[in-house]
């Protein structure tokens, strides 16, 4: 096993990617790209939200989309797949979500904190991790790292944290592939852990049926990973920790670039600007344990 040298305390990069997926996650709860997607035929929160995901990879198939984003339906997917290609080029789609990210991000953090010193440090930190991400084996964070960086800092801030975003999921996809979970029993195990999203949220956007979620319960209860209830055993808890720590191996990189200093200031800035946002309304009550982590 390769581990990657670096001075950084532990769960530095676990902790700056936090409030960057939250900022990167705005969009998702920004009613912006969802109606410009919606006039050129692409309909619905999970199609503009997959399509968006998509598009920096090129017009794929859904089944392309399937494996790269791993935790969804392939039923699903392909309710949305290639059909989306025939209304709008994925081009167009990352022109629209980098739009979108614009007005959502200046009515979310305010025209100060979008305009400040603090931003434009914020996004030459992020843009400087984002030196450091893999390519090999990272399908998302590589498609959307070939992307141009924009000019004004705060949409610099949102790219790069979309490249780091996807760096860490495309990280956890190979973590799970290795301890031998499929994308529904990953969910299953995340909600049932202390800091889980509701299980609800989950089914509502990922296209699993509760026939579906309950064949992953048995399968993880055989495995010792949940208990009758359906919360994590004491194992279960061991597997989900050493799933995270795994991942923060195969992350380490960008942030190993950044150096302690530098992750310390990104984490701090990038705290602030979700503060900020979470104080404007930017994500629902229900989320709110998900994106308001410090």
């Amino acid at each position: 096993m390769t581990t990657i040298s670096t001075s950084l305390p532990r769960l530095a990069g676990r902790h700056c990617q936090t409030p960057l997926n939250s900022l990167h996650s705005t969009i998702y709860f920004s009613p912006d790209f969802g109606a410009e997607l919606a006039a050129r035929g692409v309909t619905g929160p999970m199609g503009s939200y997959l399509a968006g995901r998509a598009a920096p990879l090129g017009a794929v198939s859904a089944a392309t989309v399937t494996a790269v984003f791993h935790g969804f339906h392939h039923r699903m997917v392909s309710g949305h797949f290639p059909a989306v290609w025939e209304r709008v080029t994925p081009a167009e789609v990352t022109g629209l979500r980098l739009a979108a990210a614009d007005t959502t991000l200046r009515r979310v953090l305010g025209s100060v904190l979008v305009g400040s010193r603090e931003m434009a440090e914020a996004a030459e930190l992020a843009l400087r991790a984002v030196e450091g991400c893999a390519m090999p084996g990272r399908p998302m964070s590589a498609a959307q790292a070939d992307q141009p960086v924009p000019e004004d800092p705060h949409l610099a801030l949102w790219h790069a944290a979309t490249v780091l975003r996807e760096h860490r999921g495309d990280a956890h996809g190979i973590a799970l592939q290795h301890a031998g979970l499929s994308g529904l029993e990953a969910l299953v195990s995340h909600c049932a852990s202390s800091d889980g999203m509701p299980k609800e949220a989950v089914m509502s956007k990922r296209g699993w049926t509760e026939e579906d979620w309950a064949g992953a319960e048995e399968s993880l209860r055989v495995r010792g990973f949940l208990d009758g209830s359906g919360a994590l055993t004491p194992e279960g808890v061991r597997m989900r920790e050493e799933l995270e720590e795994e991942t923060d191996r195969l992350d380490a990189a960008p942030y190993a670039r950044l150096g302690a200093e530098g992750v310390e200031r990104l984490t701090r800035l990038a705290a602030e600007f979700n503060a900020a946002a979470v104080a404007s309304g930017a994500f629902p009550e229900a989320l709110l344990g998900t994106f308001a982590r410090k």
